[in-house]
This record gives structure tokens, C-alpha cells and sequence, in this order.
């Protein structure tokens, strides 16, 4: 197959951004529950559109990742963006402010759609980059993290939207945006010709870990390797820390900078600083330099290094919180290495059990997102409710060095 024939793979770097930008709707939630308190929903009803959502992106990523064989990846894209952009146009059609109708349309139908096209960048990104296959899923996924900031921002303190047009009108605008840059995404999103190979290619792989051409798993045979309970009690305990550290980046600082003597303002403020722009900053970025660094060390080398020092960081977050200053870098490091999870295991994902069948494989491997969302804040919340948010860290950091140990013990899989 000549090269020249063959479409531009950085435009696949184009669409697979476009399309995680759209995605990262769902962390942008937040910026709407005040508007919601107003119409009279509880703190408790908020969250449960987001927990929904969560749920069903998680469910139907393993569906998309079944039908993606069969339906191929540009039309699992569309439909993908088509949902996602009804579940929020119909919200805001509807007024915007029932409980059970904001459930179902963007928790249960908005999460749908994404988890219907999340996957979809990370294994066509992968088959067109077999020689930066984490640079390409880092810079995929970083598109969904930096998203949550650009919806936040533009529905409160840069577009000012909520405040202008109201939350129904919102909803309408984002759902309308939403399905075009998942549209324009998906036009790139086709798998390259069999046998094409980058210019320059050599299958030579940094990790050790990386199957033969014949040793390509499908989702049976990678369910019942060892290695796959390894990499997925990693990801539970990682993401469980991180998605715990996010729950709590606010309220547990805010307590520990008053015990020091700030007052309720400050604290509230520097905490606020801490969540909003150093750890989703970090967050963004580290998705994309994990993602480069691990082309170079190799998968397992850095989970390892990764989930080491994120141990060791939350651990160390409860003398760090009380501290401005301290409180700034612990925000920014737990968010680099809560990024790094995103681009890492999809990728050791591809190593152990081969790259072609990534997009059937990984979202078993996300189902930990979902354990790990669910284990981690529900712990931050009981501990804090005991008056012992340290404990909850430490818990938490106990259980990252745990996986360590976990992603050490992990071997190439044998057919």
C-alpha cells in the first residue's frame, strides 16, 4: 500500500481531540448544580446526574466496544455524538429543571453517547501510531480532560452563558455543539488499510510486554489471563484515589488551612485555586507526558513509577493541605499522575493483550474507572463524616503502592 494514497494520519490526531473535547462534558456538571439548588434540588440530587452518568458511560463503552467490529468506527462515532447531543438538546428543550427528566436525558442518555464514542479515538489513534501508541491516546485523552475546563468556563466566568441565556438555553447550545465536533471528529475516524505501516516503522517495541503478531486476545481469552486482574486492581486503586482527591480537593484543604489560621475566604479561595487550576491543569497534561514518556520507558515501567509516587503523594497529602503553598503542589502532582492513568492503561492494555482488539479489550479494563468512582469518594465521604479525612488518604495511598506491587507482578500474556 503506497503511503501517499493513504490519509493524513494527523488528522486522526485532529478528530480524536475534536471528539474528546465534546466528551468531556460530563466533568463540566458541576457548573450547573448551582443553577439547580436555586430551582430547589438538593446538594444529594445533583450528584446523582452525574452518577448516572458515569454508570452508563462506563456500560456502554463495553457495549461500544463489542458493536466496533461490526458497526466500524466511524458510524459507532456518530451515533456516539448524535445521542450525546439529543440527551442535552432535549434537556434544554424541556426546560431544563425536572429531576427525573435531567436523570434520563443527560445522565442516562448523555453518558450513552459518550461511552459510545470514547473508545473510538483511543483504538483508531493506536493503529495509525503503532510507534507512539502513548503519545496518541495521551493527547486523545487530555481532550476529554481540558473539555471539562472549556464547558465549565464558558457556561460561568468566560462566556458567562448560564448567566445570559439561562440553564434550558445552555443545555440546547451545548448539546447542538457537542454532536458537530463529534460529527467533524468522526470523519477521520477510520481504521488505516491492512498492512499499512508508518513510514520509517519498525516493530520495535520499548516494552517487554508487547504480544506477537499472533498473540491477539479477544475479550474471553483476556478475562481469564491473571495479567488482566493485575492491570484492573490498578486501575481501581489509582483512579479510586485520584477520583477521591477530586471529591474532596475543596473541603478537606478549606478544614485544614482554617486549623491553621486562614480565615473561611482565604481557605475557601486557596482551595478553590488548587482544584480549578492546578489540579486540572496537571490533569490535562499529564495525560499527554505520561502518555510520551511511556513510548520511552516503556508501559509497565511507567505504571510502576507513576503509581509509586502517587502512593507516596497521598500519603504525604495530609501534611501537605494545611500549606498554601504545599497545598499547591500536592493539588498539581496527584492531578499529573491521576491524568496519567488514561493514557496508561489503554496502552498496556494494547501490549499485553495486542493492539487490534483495543477497542473490544479496554472498556472491561474501564469498568475500574467505574469501581474505583464509586470505592474512593464513598471512603473519603464516611472518613470525613468520622472527622478523619488524613485516614481516608492514607487508605488511599496505601492501596496506589498495593498496585504497584500488582502491575510488578504483571508478565507477557501466553495464548
Amino acid at each position: 500500500m503506497e503511503n501517499q494514497k493513504v490519509m493524513n494520519r494527523g488528522l486522526v490526531v485532529v478528530g480524536a481531540v475534536l471528539i474528546q473535547l465534546a466528551l468531556g462534558a460530563i466533568y463540566a456538571w458541576s457548573v450547573f448544580t448551582p443553577s439547580l439548588t436555586i430551582e430547589g434540588w438538593t446538594k444529594a440530587d445533583t450528584q446523582w446526574v452525574f452518577a448516572i452518568g458515569l454508570a452508563s458511560f462506563a456500560v456502554f463503552m463495553v457495549l461500544a466496544g463489542k458493536k466496533m467490529g461490526s458497526w466500524g468506527p466511524q458510524r459507532l462515532t456518530i451515533i456516539g455524538g448524535l445521542v450525546l447531543g439529543l440527551g442535552y438538546l432535549l434537556a434544554g428543550l424541556m426546560g431544563g429543571t425536572d429531576f427525573w427528566m435531567l436523570v434520563v436525558l443527560i445522565g442516562l442518555i448523555g453518558g450513552a453517547g459518550i461511552g459510545l464514542a470514547y473508545v473510538v479515538p483511543i483504538a483508531v489513534g493506536m493503529r495509525w501510531f503503532p510507534d507512539k501508541k502513548g503519545m496518541i491516546t495521551g493527547l486523545a485523552v487530555a481532550g476529554f480532560g481540558f473539555g471539562a475546563m472549556l464547558w465549565v468556563k464558558l457556561a460561568g466566568s468566560w462566556g458567562h452563558l448560564i448567566e445570559n441565556l439561562g440553564l434550558s438555553t445552555t443545555f440546547t447550545v451545548y448539546g447542538i455543539i457537542f454532536a458537530i465536533m463529534v460529527l467533524v471528529g468522526g470523519l477521520w475516524m477510520k481504521f488505516p488499510p491492512a498492512g499499512w505501516k508508518p513510514d520509517g516503522f519498525k516493530a520495535v517495541e520499548a516494552d517487554p510486554l508487547k504480544p506477537a503478531e499472533d498473540k491477539e486476545f479477544n475479550s474471553n481469552e483476556m478475562l481469564s489471563k491473571p495479567q488482566f486482574y493485575l492491570i484492573f486492581l490498578t486501575f481501581v486503586f489509582s483512579a479510586g484515589a485520584g477520583l477521591m482527591s477530586i471529591g474532596l480537593m475543596k473541603l478537606y484543604p478549606m478544614e485544614a488551612l482554617q486549623a491553621n489560621g486562614f480565615s473561611e475566604v482565604d481557605a475557601s479561595a486557596i482551595a478553590g485555586t488548587a482544584m480549578a487550576v492546578c489540579f486540572s491543569l496537571a490533569n490535562g497534561l499529564g495525560r499527554i507526558i505520561w502518555g510520551t514518556l511511556s513510548d520511552k520507558l516503556g508501559r509497565k515501567t511507567s505504571i510502576v513509577i507513576m503509581t509509586a509516587t502517587q502512593g507516596i503523594l497521598v500519603i504525604l497529602f495530609t501534611f501537605m493541605a494545611g500549606n498554601e503553598y504545599l497545598l499547591y503542589l500536592g493539588a498539581t502532582l496527584i492531578g499529573f499522575n491521576f491524568g496519567g492513568n488514561f493514557a496508561l492503561f489503554p496502552t498496556i492494555t494494547a501490549d499485553t493483550f495486542g493492539s487490534k482488539n483495543v477497542g473490544q479489550n479496554y472498556p472491561f479494563v474501564f469498568l475500574a474507572y467505574g469501581v474505583g468512582g464509586i470505592l474512593g469518594p464513598i471512603l473519603g465521604g464516611k472518613m470525613g463524616d468520622l472527622g478523619n479525612f488524613p485516614m481516608a488518604f492514607t487508605i488511599s495511598g496505601i492501596a496506589v503502592l498495593i498496585g504497584t506491587v500488582l502491575t510488578l507482578m504483571v508478565k507477557p500474556a501466553k495464548k
